[in-house]
């Protein structure tokens, strides 16, 4: 419980930093476990108003459980969610089936880029984990984008003892990670902990469940008997099979969200 403590402590600590030192902020929410718990630190950093939008990136391939979800939870928590799509693309027949990465890119990358100009974020809330996958590995937990929205991974500034860049020239935006040093292990401890109501697309059905969300045609399910948060514990204690190797994309190309990330992705 000590450990969880000193990372809900760092989170928010983040958390209010980007408040305090950044303009207009958003909170991407995916309606998974990380942002989900996100969403639950922000609440607690803020006393239980959030001062800032919750924003869904709609592909319109989610898996369906996961709208109703999103919009239950938002009319609940009474959030203010902002929910977009790329609807161009969509509307001249964009999907998995013209290949993934051009998919992602497309409808993830481009619709979120669209969307940070459009209501004119100075910095966007995120929560990707550095265990989670290889590019987060190299993430720093205030990373700027450039005007042209994309990352470079090769220069970053060093954040050494709590101390943040913040500053950057106009016209770029930042990506907030306050989660950047959790791990997956870490993520469904506090659930417990804290007993966040989560999606329950996460709890096995017939021998399987998922283990990470995204869009219905990209994500697979893991075997598993886990329904209820102390066994999928229990279960990852045990397991040496990555999180996302239920991820389409990811086999598509062995560095398929470093170039997506590049790119903007989040």
């Amino acid at each position: 419980m000590n450990h969880l403590r000193s990372l809900e402590a760092y989170s928010i600590f983040i958390l209010r930093e980007a408040y305090s030192r950044l303009g207009r902020l958003g909170l991407l929410w995916s309606i998974g476990k990380d942002s989900t718990v996100l969403l639950w630190l922000a609440k607690k950093a803020f006393l239980g108003h959030c001062p800032f939008p919750f924003i869904h990136v709609d592909t319109s391939y989610k898996i369906p459980e996961m709208i109703v979800y999103r919009d239950r939870v938002a009319k609940e928590l009474g959030i203010e969610l902002i929910v977009h799509q790329n609807k161009l693309a969509l509307a001249e027949g964009m999907g998995p089936d013209k290949g993934r990465l051009v998919c992602c890119k497309a409808l993830k990358t481009e619709a979120l880029n669209d969307m940070t100009r459009t209501y004119g974020f100075n910095g966007l809330i995120v929560g990707v984990r550095r265990d989670e996958e290889g590019s987060r590995s190299k993430e720093r937990i205030f990373s700027v984008r450039n005007t042209e929205d994309q990352w470079d991974y090769t220069n970053q500034p060093p954040e050494l003892w709590g101390q943040f860049k913040t500053d950057f020239p106009k016209g770029h935006h930042i990506r907030v990670h306050p989660l950047l040093q959790w791990s997956e292990l870490d993520i469904w401890r506090y659930i417990e902990a804290e007993e966040i109501p989560i999606i329950d697309l996460y709890f096995a059905k017939n021998g399987e469940r998922y283990r990470s969300l995204g869009c219905a045609p990209c994500t697979g399910r893991v075997k598993s008997q886990a329904n209820k948060v102390s066994e999928i514990i229990t279960e990852l204690e045990a397991t040496k099979i990555g999180e996302r190797a239920g991820r389409a994309q990811d086999q598509e190309d062995a560095y398929a969200m470093q170039k997506l990330r590049k790119d903007g992705y989040m």
